[in-house]
Parts: C-alpha cells; structure tokens; sequence
C-alpha cells in the first residue's frame, strides 16, 4: 500500500460502535508498517452526543480487550467526510440510508457495512448495543473485530477480497 488510506467508522450516535471500530481498528494497525498510512476516525449520523466521550461501558469493554476508546470524542458526519475518506463504514443499514442521503451521488460507492467485509459471519449488521446489557456490547465487539480484521486484509490485499453481501469487491458497487 504506498498511498495514504482514510476509513470513517459511522454508527448512529457516535458513541458505542463506531468509536469502538475506530480503536479496535487503530490497534490492528499500530505494529504493522500501514500504520504511517491510515486515517482513522469515527462519526455519527446525528450529532446529539457531539463532544461526548464513548459509552462508559464501550470503554470499559475495549480496554479489557486493549483497546483505548479513553480520548476518542462524538462527532457528526459532514458532508466533507465523503470526500475526504476512502472508505466510509456503517455499522448498520440504518446508518448506510443516512448516509447515502446526504452524500454527493458520486461519493455514494465509498459507503459499505462494516460486516460486509467479515468472512464466514452471518450477521450483516453490528447491532446497537446502547440500551442493552454487557453481553449486547460484547457481543457488538466481537463482530466489529472480525469486520475490521476483514476490511484491514480487504485495503492490504483488496484483489483477494470479496464481499460477503454481495459477493462483489466492497466498495465497488454502483452508488
């Protein structure tokens, strides 16, 4: 990978999934030579909890498993955001209706579901975890891991990958 690859991980609120991928994502790469090479951020599609730190209990979580989540704030999409990443990543096809609503048409094939790059996962969405219990945001954490691994192998080796939905290259589809 010689150019510089930037990944927006979107969830509703900004505050349990996406910022969630965005550590767990920001750990795949911190030891691998991509490192220098990524762009990673997070953001919601409503901007109600803009400014806010993540769930306490997505904290928690992710630092038990060695990710830090401690730092990272809420933010809205903005428009810009399309044109700014490579890869735009919603946690659920909620999200991926937002989205594509305030996106330029042109922009539109650079949004996808984090699960459609998971191999072998039968969820198509990362469900939200915020008015459940621990075992809900674990359980949300254990597919965001096998979703990033899958995305990060996807930007490493993107001739290899495929999409689990569509059978097709995430990313690739018409907008």
């Amino acid at each position: 990978m010689s150019e510089m690859k930037r990944v927006l991980f979107v969830c509703m609120g900004n505050i349990c999934r996406s910022p969630t991928a965005e550590a767990v994502f920001r750990q795949l790469i911190a030891d691998n030579p991509i490192a220098g090479k990524m762009d990673i951020d997070s953001a919601g599609t409503i901007g109600s909890h803009a400014g806010a730190k993540a769930d306490p209990r997505a904290i928690e979580l992710g630092r038990k498993r060695g990710y830090d989540l401690e730092k990272l704030r809420a933010r809205q999409v903005v428009v810009g955001d399309f044109t700014r990443f490579d890869y735009v990543i919603a946690m659920d096809v909620q999200n991926v209706v937002q989205l594509k609503s305030v996106c330029p048409p042109e922009l539109a094939h650079k949004i996808d579901l984090l699960m459609a790059f998971a191999p072998g996962s039968h969820e198509l969405e990362v469900p939200d975890p915020y008015y459940g219990s621990a075992a809900d945001f674990a359980h949300a954490l254990a597919l965001i891991e096998c979703g990033c691994k899958g995305l990060l192998r996807h930007i490493t080796h993107p001739q290899g990958s495929r999409s689990i939905l569509s059978g097709k290259v995430p990313g690739k589809r018409a907008g």
